[in-house]
């Protein structure tokens, strides 16, 4: 009598717990490129997964960084957007033969996108592993984003929704929603505090009409409050909630926009204790509401604690990768247990996984800050248009007890900083590259604060800015030249 063959139940895929995720990770074998202007927002990432890789247009390293993949013709340089870039990127041959070289299945991360992006992807085999485009446009409107925070149970700063064509008008909507006369416009899109306006009288209106009229508004009252932001990500288990931070917002020796966003503080107190725990609640509950609208994965938000009511309300969500998502996997829970960003790649990655979002957020509660670090954002502040001939390079730089830098190695992160007397600079504009009011210069990440607890900038900060922009040099640029009208395009801020 013959005996029947022994079959085996297939072993059980499911990831289970942070340490099967990370070996997950350090073994992937599938092709994951972040498609960017600059590998800035993801930098560091592939010390944590194999096979990661950064697509930019602009060549930060010379050639230096292993994983960064620069296309040779630079010569395009009409963009307007983030978004133009990575069409642009998943348009060039060298780029795509590098890719398709690399094998079939590949997944493609960005900071923004659009349809075009989704589609020229897909041409090349790519699989876009964040929300539709069409999702994440809808939801980055600040006014969808008040409407569904409401529904959520998160508080705004008082405001009324509405359509103006004149100041009087504003005026009106304003007092019925008993806003006062010191107001804080905004337009549904707008980054940078680009579309942010400052609304105090008629001059005020004058000055900024031509870009508010027409469309639907979010009028505030103006209240005195700091700006704290983090991000989370809406995984199928819950949603994980990162680590609190300080803006800088408007800082005119960094940007030359008033309300623009310009840097980070991370550390234990960046959110007064009173606070914490009911943002964190209200983070969850963001993004249980937005798992209602079918998004999943990383996104941003911020909170305003006004000062002189103690409130906490939200400010904004950012349905998407952010600035500040650095600093976010730098983190002293990023390293106890993984990255952010690696909770929103196992949303894509096509295997079970079973994490304790619970266990996880109390520890990152416990640990949050514990790890004091600090980004600028340099922008070019002057009105000039210049080609630049000189520029401070990618890497580690030392910062010594008058003021002066230099320097000190070579480095493709800002891991290995030693102490607050270093910083890793990442280099956006370089030799031949244009200088014009607001284009971004470069990125200046350290050990310790850059602002105090009053908001101001700290000495030290004013002196790696000083010291930074007199590496630059270049020759001016006539108005009437082809060449002044070729805009940089800037990062894609948090706010």
């Amino acid at each position: 009598m013959s005996k029947s063959p022994v079959v085996h139940a297939p072993a059980d895929p499911t990831l289970r717990g942070i340490a099967e995720i990370r070996q997950f990770f350090r073994t992937n074998e599938t092709p994951i490129y972040f498609i960017s202007p600059t590998a800035f927002n993801l930098l560091g990432i592939d010390r944590w997964v194999r096979n990661f890789f950064y697509v930019t247009f602009f060549d930060s390293f010379e050639g230096g960084h292993p994983r960064v993949v620069v296309p040779t013709d630079r010569t395009h340089r009409e963009f307007t957007s983030i978004e133009d870039v990575c069409n642009h990127l998943l348009r060039d041959p060298e780029i795509l033969a590098w890719m398709a070289a690399r094998g079939p299945g590949g997944k493609a991360a960005f900071v923004m996108f659009d349809g075009e992006t989704e589609a020229l992807a897909a041409k090349a085999g790519l699989e876009v592993i964040h929300p539709p485009a069409e999702l994440r446009s809808r939801l980055d409107s600040k006014l969808v984003t008040t409407r569904l925070a409401e529904e959520a149970g998160l508080p705004s700063v008082p405001n009324t929704m509405a359509w103006a064509s004149t100041y009087q008008e504003l005026q009106t909507l304003a007092g019925a929603a008993s806003l006062g006369d010191d107001l804080v416009v905004q337009t549904a899109y707008g980054d940078s505090g680009k579309t942010t306006f400052f609304i105090r009288g008629q001059r005020d209106w004058d000055r900024h009409a031509e870009k508010l009229v027409g469309g639907e508004l979010k009028i505030m009252k103006r209240i005195n409050n700091f700006e704290v932001c983090l991000e989370a990500c809406l995984t199928r288990c819950g949603t994980v909630v990162g680590p609190f931070m300080t803006s800088m917002i408007g800082c005119p020796e960094l940007t030359p926009y008033q309300g623009g966003w310009c840097g980070n503080d991370i550390y234990h107190d960046a959110l007064p204790k009173v606070h914490r725990a009911r943002a964190r609640d209200l983070t969850e509950k963001l993004g249980n509401r937005l798992s209602q609208e079918g998004y999943r994965g990383f996104f941003e938000v911020d909170f305003l604690v006004d000062k002189d009511s103690g409130e906490l309300y939200l400010g904004e969500l950012n349905p998407r990768l952010s600035g500040i998502s650095s600093m976010t996997n730098v983190t002293a829970g990023a390293y106890a247990d993984m990255p952010l960003f690696l909770f929103h790649l196992l949303e894509y990655m096509d295997i079970p996984y079973e994490i304790d979002v619970a266990d996880i957020n109390r520890r990152w509660a416990q640990s949050a800050g514990d790890d004091v670090w600090s980004q600028i954002i340099i922008k070019e502040t002057h009105p000039e248009i210049e080609l630049l001939t000189a520029a401070p390079k990618t890497g580690v730089w030392r910062l010594d007890e008058r003021g002066r830098i230099s320097f000190g190695r070579w480095a493709n992160d800002w891991h290995s900083l030693i102490d607050e007397g270093e910083a890793f600079y990442l280099s956006i504009a370089t030799r031949g590259e244009y200088r014009y009011k607001g284009a971004d210069l470069g990125i200046l990440v350290a050990r310790g604060r850059m602002q105090n607890d009053d908001g101001e900038l700290t000495e030290r900060c004013h002196e790696w800015i000083d010291a930074l922009k007199a590496q630059f040099a270049g020759t001016p640029v006539a108005p009437d030249e082809p060449a002044a009208r070729v805009p940089l395009v800037a990062l894609k801020q948090p706010g």
